[in-house]
């Protein structure tokens, strides 16, 4: 199974792809869609989708996994935020691929058995379970890397428990 991650930012979102085969997890692509601040938000939405649907159509993932919103003390970036997350959602479902959503608690303690780890804790924790020869960069790149670990790891329990009913 062929998993993308999302890490939704509006200046920076995070994509990986992590594919499952025999029980190992592998590496398959990651990296970001960087956006100019002095660009217009719009502008920013739409080279993130063009950007997330193009590793999409490149990579065909089975499933797609974004980070779902958390409340920041800004509610100007909280919202922004959201409107990333509704871009990156809106490119899956163009894609017709299946969606996961998952709480930043959720991808921590699945990938760092932690639910405070930091960026860093978490990229280390992805670096040896995809057994990376370097750390990931930038860290949004990292981050999805997680959430599609994190789905990985989610869907093979749910599968186990349905085998057993």
């Amino acid at each position: 199974m062929r998993v993308m991650g999302i890490d939704p930012g509006s200046l920076c979102t995070g994509y990986g792809i992590v594919e499952e085969t025999g029980g190992k997890l592998t590496s398959v692509h990651f990296g970001s869609i960087a956006s100019k601040a002095k660009s217009p938000f719009a502008n920013r939405l739409k080279s993130i989708y063009d950007g997330l649907a193009s590793v999409m159509e490149e990579f065909q993932p089975d499933a797609i996994a974004v980070e779902d919103v958390f409340f920041a003390a800004n509610a100007k970036s909280t919202i922004k935020l959201g409107q990333t997350r509704g871009v990156a959602l809106l490119a899956a479902a163009k894609a017709e691929i299946t969606l996961a959503e998952y709480t930043p608690l959720e991808v921590k303690q699945s990938v760092v058995g932690y639910g405070r780890a930091d960026k860093h804790q978490v990229r280390d924790m992805v670096t040896a379970i995809l057994k990376l020869k370097t750390k990931p960069e930038p860290l949004d790149a990292s981050d999805a890397l997680a959430i599609a670990i994190c789905h990985l790891h989610t869907y093979q329990a749910k599968a186990r428990l349905k085998a057993r009913a």
